[in-house]
């Protein structure tokens, strides 16, 4: 058992859109990504998933409302509903909470965004 600092893993790497795992518990994966622009619109069939925005802002798109989160502020996105991240100009740092399985573009399959192997830091 070692703490995890965030700042420190963050200054790990300066790239977007792939999210590096920091931790794995009760086989949910805690992981750090760095956003800036927008993402693409997908859902997961079957895991939700959390955003808690460390650095920045940005806005959850979906389909019927949009939600702007914070420094500090989370959401839950729950199966199944659409979405899309978008940091707009801005370098946002999020921690993302969800299940080991979960391909982060969901069922948008492979796009030039999606990472089937995630990095351990």
């Amino acid at each position: 058992m070692e703490k995890v600092n965030i700042a420190e893993k963050l200054a790990m790497f300066q790239d977007y859109w792939n999210p590096r795992i920091v931790g794995e518990l009760n086989g949910q994966q805690v992981k750090l990504v760095k956003f800036k622009g927008p993402f693409v619109w997908h859902h997961h069939e079957q895991e939700d998933e959390l955003f808690l925005v460390i650095k920045g802002r940005f806005v959850m798109e979906l389909r019927d409302k949009i939600i702007t989160l914070n420094e500090g502020d989370f959401c839950i996105v729950p199966r199944g509903v659409e979405h899309r991240p978008n940091a707009g100009d801005e370098e946002v740092s999020v921690l993302l909470f969800e299940p080991a399985q979960t391909l982060n573009t969901g069922t948008a399959g492979d796009t030039a965004f999606t990472k089937h192997k995630l990095e351990t830091i």
